[in-house]
């Protein structure tokens, strides 16, 4: 109950305590001391000498109970709800030594204990703010990449549900009104390959995941999709998510599949004419041309269809649950032999045939495998019953194999596979729907899809020996380019120029200026720009030629642009090509003009060589090699400036261009 009570409740009724037991203590000695002297007449000097005992008792007693509270109790419960606010509200200010001045070393210990917990607290929200700003730079470098996929990419989770998707999806998927976070896959597309697949991945945990043929809700439009299982820490890993990457191939396969029809019509045509034909050189020719392209084609039969490498015993499983909810058992007797066949259009075409052929009265369902060599293999729907004859079996083959699919029947399947299906004795009373399959080519072990990134490494601290170096004693190289366009993802770099700064002088007789030839046309709105035609690079040097010859150029010394990440967006584009990098610092004269004259100053290259009295000669002016001059004169005549401004070298540089990063982001 007292604990309910405040501090300074407790201490009064503590002090009223002493008061009270202290009287009935000067009570009690009074009447033992009268009782022992038994004289009638002291009674009233006692009672008169006990009540001034008393209220001197209690008025010693009620001043220091007064001094207490003002002196011990209140500047403890001061204290408390100090440290309470620096605890729980944010407040930072040190904590007043004056109010616990009776309380010896208290009020100090706090304040240390405050002030560490601030510190503590501030140095936790800096390292979680670098944190999340290093996360958000993934993150928006992550969206950069995928949005910059040509493919639709979707992530889904276990239950198959969008979690990730990027903009191409908007252009590949018709509905894209279904298309959303928290929104079901099966709301764009039909689910069954991708429950099939996602279903064989689960029980063998195959590293490379399956090419799968999917088709949408809508439009019935034909996407190639790679389904990969996507495991995240934290997460069960017995319903992992996934991710899929589509491509509308719709066209190219009915294109692929007409021609293949074509083909195969016109090789069965000839083949069926020829014994008709008088012998002469022209049958001998034409015979041989037809053996050569028949064998030719053979090998190109299943080159043009989405393949992927699967278990014969996984296809025998998924076709025996499929059959399941039809109420039809199978019986598989299948090894886990790789096949390279598109599993959901085998499984189903094998589905309709085993429903078809048991409507006529075929039983005891088997699905077998034999090998014919190393590179095909033989898969058998084999039953107890009558064979089918061929044009009730041509009927089963003419059927769309599901709604989505419309125009895709088990002929289709067949063709795009470069097999047929033959009826076959399989015992006594059994008969057998044969095909046969390619064998898939043995995959090497190990990650091979493995992605290798550490984004930190673009945040690599400078090496000491240069970091401290004075931006005077640095040798620079101050470079600019002319392009095709301003996108660096699809224009190319038509002009390249740059030279030297040493030991804060242009270096006259080092530069490196190059037209490139882009390898597309130029247009004409650039031409009108920096007045490079295509004529003029005509028998100039490629880009990659270019830019290597440029890296030589420009190696072991700092480089430096006007708006730097413009122009370094067209060099990095190309280091995997010419096998180099361009890893070396970088500076920009705008963050410079920044730090220098304030953000909201103009920070053109005009505006800036304007306030540093830099005349661009106008035949100059948007040439490459004249845009370098002239970047080059302003950082010179801004490296004293920088070092007035208590940026004497590149470490401190750096470091306060990360104050106006935002205004590239507004440039670019």
């Amino acid at each position: 109950m007292l604990r309910r009570l405040s501090l300074r409740v407790r201490i009064f009724l503590f002090f009223a305590l002493l008061a009270f037991g202290g009287a009935a203590l000067i009570i009690a000695g009074l009447v033992i001391g009268y009782t022992r002297l038994g004289e009638g007449g002291a009674l009233s000097a006692f009672i008169i000498a006990g009540a001034i005992a008393i209220f001197a008792l209690f008025g010693l007693t009620t001043w220091v109970w007064v001094l207490f509270d003002e002196h011990v109790a209140r500047p403890v419960e001061r204290l408390a709800a100090d440290l309470r606010a620096r605890a729980h509200a944010d407040v930072d200010q040190r904590i007043d030594h004056a109010i616990g001045h009776y309380l010896g070393d208290l009020a100090p210990a706090a304040d240390a204990v405050a002030a560490n917990l601030t510190e503590t607290r501030n140095a936790m929200a800096m390292a979680v703010g670098r944190e999340t700003a290093r996360l958000n730079a993934e993150k928006t470098r992550l969206e950069a990449l995928l949005a910059d996929i040509p493919d639709g990419v979707i992530f889904c989770t276990a239950q198959h549900m969008i979690a990730l998707y990027n903009g191409r999806c908007r252009e590949i998927l018709p509905n894209v009104e279904a298309l959303g976070l928290g929104r079901p896959v099966a709301g764009l597309l039909r689910m069954g390959p991708i429950h099939q697949a996602y279903g064989r991945l689960i029980q063998q945990a195959g590293p490379d995941g399956a090419d799968i043929l999917v088709t949408t809700r809508q439009g019935a439009q034909l996407l190639e999709a790679r389904l990969r299982l996507v495991q995240i820490a934290g997460q069960d890993s017995a319903a992992p998510g996934y991710v899929l990457i589509l491509r509308d191939v719709t066209a190219e396969l009915k294109v692929a599949a007409e021609r293949a029809h074509l083909l195969k019509r016109l090789l069965d045509g000839v083949q069926t004419c020829l014994p008709n034909l008088p012998e002469s050189p022209a049958k001998t020719m034409l015979s041989a041309l037809v053996q050569n392209t028949a064998a030719r084609k053979s090998a190109t039969d299943t080159a043009w269809w989405p393949m992927e490498a699967l278990g014969a015993a996984d296809l025998g499983a998924a076709l025996k649950a499929r059959l399941e909810r039809k109420g039809l058992v199978l019986t598989p007797d299948l090894d886990m032999t790789d096949l390279r066949c598109d599993g959901f259009a085998i499984t189903r075409m094998l589905e309709r045939l085993a429903l078809a052929w048991s409507q006529d009265g075929a039983e005891e369902l088997r699905l077998t495998f034999a090998s014919i060599g190393p590179q095909q293999a033989v898969l058998s729907l084999e039953a107890m019953g009558q064979a089918p004859d061929p044009t009730r079996l041509a009927q089963w083959l003419d059927t769309p194999l599901a709604p989505g699919l419309s125009g895709f029947s088990g002929h289709d399947v067949l063709l795009s596979h470069g097999t047929t299906l033959g009826i076959e004795p399989a015992g006594p009373g059994r008969h057998a729907l044969r095909l046969s399959l390619a064998r898939a080519t043995l995959r090497p072990s190990g990650p091979s899809r493995m992605v290798m990134y550490d984004f930190d490494l673009l945040h690599a601290a400078l090496p000491d020996a240069l970091a401290k170096v004075p931006l005077t004693s640095l040798s620079y190289v101050i470079f600019d380019t002319e392009t095709t366009g301003l996108n660096p993802q699809s224009d190319e770099i038509c002009q390249i120029a740059a030279l030297r700064l040493v030991n804060g002088k242009v270096v006259a007789g080092e530069r490196f200026d190059m037209l490139v030839n882009p390898g597309r046309r130029i247009p004409a709105a650039a031409t009108a720009v920096h007045r490079i035609t295509d004529a003029m690079v005509a028998d100039a040097p490629d880009v990659a030629t270019a830019l290597a010859r440029f890296h030589a150029f420009a190696k072991d010394a700092v480089l430096v642009a006007h708006n730097a990440p413009f122009d370094m967006s067209f060099l990095r584009r190309r280091e995997p090509e010419i096998g180099v990098r361009f890893d070396q610092p970088i500076l920009d004269t705008v963050l410079c003009s920044a730090i220098l004259y304030g953000q909201s100053a103009e920070h053109t290259l005009d505006a800036l060589c304007a306030r540093l009295h830099i005349t661009i000669p106008e035949d100059a002016r948007h040439t490459a090699i004249g845009d370098a001059i002239a970047t080059a004169e302003a950082f010179r005549k801004m490296i004293p400036m920088l070092h007035a401004a208590e940026l004497p070298n590149l470490e401190a540089l750096i470091k306060a261009f990360d104050r106006h990063s935002r205004l590239i982001e507004h440039l670019n």
